[in-house]
């Protein structure tokens, strides 16, 4: 990701309404009262745990960026019951954008969506050189600044509402996936996942709509659909409109896919694929897009797909290519691949698949 896709100031630009996926929070003088290292008893802000709360129904995440004694910290954010919100906290001496980065790099975000809080001049300055991408906020303007349209998504859906337990869910299986001593095939074996495929109900828009916004790298367009179009595409007799859901033995990944087709002769047109990046390392990125081609195939059609080049997607274009797609038409990033259709992959072994 280019590190000047966006500013840490939106001063002359509009607010992209729920950019901000993950807050990262200093803790001296921001997150508590007082310098813990120094003074050893600090008093928690009760204003700043109400944010961090309210934005966690919200499903934006939280995580720690910190100069400071790494268990003396956790040991104060353990005992105020805090420890929880935090994914992948960062409290260590090393420099405040090098800690966001390796939040970023953990949650699988853009450095675009997150904001940065802390109560420090010169650690904002550093982060907003280093990383402009990354929206900066003084503790001392908290309450406004976390009002702003970043912070409010237009929904609040089911994802929403467990996206942090997902995530740790998710850091589970990583650990587990270190100390497997067996190939990634077999440790994806010992998941039990069960992947679903089915056409999109209205309940569904609202995380679909949520998924074309939140989801970049594994965005074949990079366009984003809003509740009533997904819901006109949804009723559309020349519109195939799938959702695809991802459960294992340690808890669901919720719905993490979105397909959009266009029915035609001689072929049929996916003009949306996406897939959560919380999967990426499942092995399941190929499975949705299997089954539309199936779909095409026992229709007696091709299949195109239109592929736009944001420089976020590259995967995308590679799993295309990966299941015999060619370029047909090329207009500058706009892209139009074809498949005839010849060889269709099964899922892999590891995966149960029901379609509906």
């Amino acid at each position: 990701m280019s590190p000047g896709e966006t500013t840490g100031s939106t001063i002359g630009t509009k607010p992209r309404q729920g950019r901000i996926k993950c807050v990262v929070w200093d803790l001296d003088n921001t997150l508590w009262d007082g310098v813990l290292l120094e003074e050893g008893r600090v008093s928690v802000r009760p204003e700043v745990v109400a944010e961090i709360k309210r934005l966690d129904d919200l499903g934006v995440l939280h995580s720690v960026a910190s100069r400071n004694d790494h268990d003396a910290a956790m040991e104060r954010l353990e005992s105020e019951g805090l420890a929880e919100y935090f994914l992948y906290p960062q409290i260590n001496w090393n420099p405040k954008s090098s800690s966001i980065e390796a939040i970023a790099k953990a949650v699988n975000i853009g450095l675009d969506a997150v904001a940065f809080v802390d109560d420090q001049p010169f650690e904002r300055a550093e982060v907003e050189h280093m990383l402009p991408a990354v929206l900066t906020v003084d503790a001392a303007e908290l309450g406004q600044a976390l009002s702003a349209p970043e912070f409010q998504p237009r929904f609040v859906t089911d994802e929403s509402r467990i996206r942090r337990d997902m995530y740790r869910s998710a850091a589970l299986r990583d650990r587990l996936e270190e100390d497997y001593t067996g190939t990634n095939e077999e440790f994806l074996a010992t998941l039990g996942m069960h992947f679903t495929i089915a056409p999109a109900e209205r309940e569904d828009l609202q995380r679909a709509e949520e998924l074309t916004v939140r989801t970049n790298q594994l965005n074949s367009t990079g366009r984003t659909y809003s509740y009533e179009e997904l819901d006109a595409l949804r009723q559309s007799p020349d519109h195939v409109l799938l959702v695809a859901g991802l459960t294992d033995r340690y808890g669901t990944y919720g719905k993490i896919g979105l397909a959009l087709v266009e029915r035609g002769r001689p072929a049929w047109h996916l003009r949306m694929l996406l897939m959560s990046c919380r999967v990426l390392a499942r092995g399941v990125g190929t499975v949705l897009l299997n089954h539309v081609m199936s779909l095409a195939r026992e229709d007696g059609a091709v299949l195109r797909a239109d592929f736009v080049e944001t420089g976020r997607n590259r995967v995308m274009y590679v799993t295309y290519a990966f299941a015999g797609f060619r370029e047909a038409e090329r207009d500058g990033n706009r892209l139009v691949l074809e498949s005839d259709l010849r060889q269709i992959q099964p899922p892999p072994g590891y995966l149960t698949v029901e379609t509906r």
